[in-house]
């Protein structure tokens, strides 16, 4: 470590309260999740979108819905500073989505899916789609989005666990802003 470095403290980082920043300007981006089982990885979602300046989060199906104490406990209060809602499905999500001008995008691997790195600038709201831990964004869901994103990897396995995607994700539609 550099002579004279450390850790900085909470104040010295400046963070807002959950409830201002509940209220304050967002990313035009909404992360929908597609029926997700884990309540551990629902609560770190909560957390990125946080940290990224997430408009919105979509729970949709039988996605695990705050307040419980797993979501709660991955999340850190960020239930309390992330706007949410529950759609009864992925579908209703993307419709109403679709309407409101966003450009909705599935994080899944398919044949025209493009590389996450290689998404244009984009200049109107987005919707970034995040499957269920097993099965990944629906079939459905995927033929009803605009496009497909995958994010590029080295190792075997052929994902990422769906908090660590999303938290990918994130940074990278943030950054296209």
């Amino acid at each position: 470590m550099p002579a004279g470095d450390r850790k900085l403290t909470m104040e010295e980082m400046g963070r807002p309260l959950p409830e201002a920043h509940l209220h304050a300007p967002k990313h035009p981006i909404v992360v929908v999740l597609d029926d997700l089982r884990s309540r551990h990885n629902v609560g770190s979602i909560f957390r990125s979108a946080d940290a990224f300046g997430i408009e919105r989060l979509l729970l949709c199906g039988f996605t695990p819905l705050p307040p419980h104490r797993e979501i709660d406990k991955t999340a850190l209060g960020a239930t309390l500073s992330v706007p949410w809602a529950h759609r009864k499905s992925t579908m209703e999500a993307i419709e109403e989505l679709r309407h409101a001008g966003y450009r909705v995008i599935a994080v899944e691997q398919t044949l025209a899916a493009v590389p996450i790195t290689e998404l244009a600038a984009m200049d109107q709201p987005v919707a970034l789609v995040l499957g269920n831990e097993l099965n990944g964004v629906a079939d459905e869901v995927i033929t009803a989005c605009d496009a497909c994103t995958f994010i590029p990897q080295m190792g075997s396995k052929h994902s990422l666990n769906v908090a660590v995607c999303a938290g990918v994700a994130m940074w990278n539609a943030t950054l296209s802003r």
